[in-house]
């Protein structure tokens, strides 16, 4: 195969440090079979002579090895075992990273605390706090607080995020507070759903900025207050009274809170899974036509129910069925009875 070829690969071994070159001489001799210097380079379209600057770090990762005899001839270590090698390696660095991490910790600590660039750090660009969010919430071990409100960052349409976030192993609790405006970009009430379905605890409330705590030990928010330029800069909050204070913001907003029940299974025609999620949007302030957009209704169907669920409920106007509603705890979400 020649070198042209070779670049289209799809690299498998760049996540355990192996380079696009050392990938292409090893995934060549793993083809070739045992193989000398000139075979090889024919082979990656190289020379003999980059080969053999190669060989060392090559024999390094443990991906090739050296056939007795002359002249020199290089066979491939199979691939259950050069890879075991590799992610032994990386779990190896790792380890010494997290210790490294640790006693940096203590200088620190020793020095009276974090300076105030430590604390803050400040993220531009849609994308980049896209991606900071992302690899806050992947990095979460026990906990996630989110206040959800638009605009979002993150493509909550993005199937392949979706379904990586539900197969997660060991994924931490969420617990969500949603915006009356929450609802209002299409996709959002079926994302929420999905969630529900997951595991999470949502609750429909006030949300005066939009959010999120990992463990209780990094935050992010945005940097400036203006909706329409809300994703475009976000603070990121490190150990501080501030990070501190956000986390008591969360529990304060959690306590007055009411709980939101969706069902996980879509819309079913009988008469209890539509008019909880009518009743579930109504506690959120949300009006008819909005409310008919996300439940994939008519806004003459929405109105029809909200004129029985006010009479069922003995409520005086729409907004009042939303607080009985919230006040006989109707809402509570399936996994919170």
């Amino acid at each position: 195969m020649g070198k042209g070829n070779m670049g289209q690969q799809r690299r498998l071994l760049e996540g355990l440090g192996v380079t696009v070159a050392e990938e292409t001489a090893y995934r060549a001799l793993l083809r070739h079979g045992p193989a000398t210097l000139s075979e090889l380079a024919a082979e990656t379209g190289s020379s003999a002579a980059a080969i053999r600057r190669m060989l060392p770090r090559l024999e390094d990762l443990g991906l090739i090895s050296r056939v007795a005899g002359r002249p020199l001839r290089l066979v491939a270590t199979p691939p259950t075992i050069a890879i075991d090698i590799l992610v032994a390696r990386r779990q190896e660095e790792l380890t010494h990273s997290r210790a490294a991490a640790a006693l940096l910790a203590t200088e620190v600590a020793d020095r009276g605390g974090p300076h105030p660039e430590e604390v803050l750090e400040v993220v531009t660009g849609r994308d980049a706090v896209a991606r900071r969010y992302l690899q806050l919430e992947r990095n979460a071990t026990r906990e996630m607080l989110v206040l959800v409100h638009p605009p979002y960052a993150v493509d909550i349409s993005d199937d392949r995020e979706n379904r990586r976030r539900a197969a997660r192993q060991g994924a931490p609790i969420t617990r969500g507070i949603y915006s009356p405006l929450a609802f209002e970009q299409p996709g959002m009430l079926a994302h929420t759903r999905r969630a529900i379905a997951d595991g999470e605890q949502a609750r429909l409330g006030q949300v005066p900025v939009k959010l999120a705590i990992a463990d209780a030990r990094t935050a992010i928010l945005p940097l400036v207050s203006d909706e329409d330029r809300a994703v475009e800069s976000a603070l990121v909050v490190h150990p501080s009274a501030l990070l501190d204070a956000l986390v008591g913001l969360f529990e304060t907003l959690w306590r007055a809170a009411v709980p939101l029940r969706l069902t996980p299974d879509g819309l079913e025609e009988d008469r209890r899974g539509p008019d909880e999620e009518v009743l579930a949007l109504l506690a959120a302030g949300m009006k008819d036509d909005a409310i008919a957009r996300q439940l994939g209704l008519s806004p003459r169907t929405v109105q029809r129910r909200v004129q029985v669920l006010c009479e069922r409920l003995g409520a005086r106007t729409r907004f009042h069925a939303g607080y009985l509603a919230a006040h006989n705890d109707l809402l509570v979400t399936k996994g919170q009875e």
